[in-house]
């Protein structure tokens, strides 16, 4: 296993523990995940308390503004600045007057999101947001997608590490997987993906976002919101998401293991493989 970078050993806590079997009892020290508050402000004033792995905060912040539709472009972000603190991490960010004026008008108290995609709305407008249709094309093969969920299991070192994180990866058109982001919690995991994206300036209608975790009506709402046309998960998506993936033309696939898969919804981005 490589040695976790300086920047990427910040997201580690170094804990004393006792390790049991059958017979022995050991004590030393293990790596655990880091969970730290993180207050979400623009221009002034908090709109947001997560609770995240603290890396890659600006990629975070990036992505949870546009995948929340708070922002619109990467552009009206003019300043994002890292603040820490004994009690949690401040991120302190400038946007565009006319997207702060709005996000006074729709502000809502989004404590504790991570556990929940609709706590903390008011009504069910703000619940359910219903994005546009995504009208990417690009389609994957079963071995594709195998091929690209292992690569993204081989990148996520924080969770080789800690056992804790999840991981959300860039799946490009030719399979390839070269850009992966880990945190506590799912949704900040894809939302930092989204984030290092749109500062890449990638195209997110050309590739597939991958990710560690069930398939939430949080994670297709964001995933449609960028417009990303192709979300496959480890594990199960629920109803809700399902129904999203559908109404919004996103191909929606679960249970992705090293050769079986399950399709939910638009099938349509799915291609046999050659040899078959």
């Amino acid at each position: 296993m490589n040695a976790i970078a300086d920047e990427e050993r910040t997201a580690l806590v170094r804990v004393s523990v006792e390790k049991w079997d059958a017979d022995s009892r050991e004590l030393c020290e293990d790596d655990v995940a880091e969970e730290v508050p993180i207050a979400l402000e623009y221009n002034g004033i908090s709109h947001a308390v997560m609770l995240a792995s603290p890396y890659d905060l600006e990629d975070f912040a990036l992505g949870f503004s546009l995948s929340e539709g708070i922002l619109k472009d990467r552009s009206e972000l003019y300043e994002c600045e890292i603040v820490p603190g004994a009690q949690g991490i401040q991120v302190q960010m400038q946007i565009a007057t006319e997207r702060f004026v709005t996000l006074k008008d729709k502000r809502r108290n989004l404590t504790g999101r991570t556990g929940c995609g609709l706590c903390g709305a008011e009504t069910l407008a703000q619940a359910v947001r219903r994005p546009g249709a995504v009208t990417g094309s690009t389609a994957f093969s079963a071995t594709q997608i195998y091929a690209g969920m292992k690569a993204m299991q081989g990148k996520q070192r924080l969770q080789r590490y800690t056992g804790a994180t999840h991981a959300a990866a860039w799946m490009n058109a030719d399979g390839s997987v070269d850009l992966v982001r880990e945190d506590i919690g799912r949704h900040n995991a894809l939302d930092k993906l989204i984030g290092a994206m749109s500062d890449e300036k990638r195209d997110f209608t050309a590739g597939a976002a991958l990710i560690t975790s069930r398939a939430s009506y949080e994670m297709v709402q964001k995933s449609a919101t960028m417009g990303i046309g192709f979300l496959a998960a480890i594990s199960a998506p629920t109803s809700l998401a399902i129904q999203l993936a559908e109404e919004s033309n996103v191909t929606l696939v679960g249970f992705v293991r090293s050769n079986s898969h399950v399709v939910y919804a638009q099938s349509h981005r799915l291609m046999r493989d050659k040899t078959k």
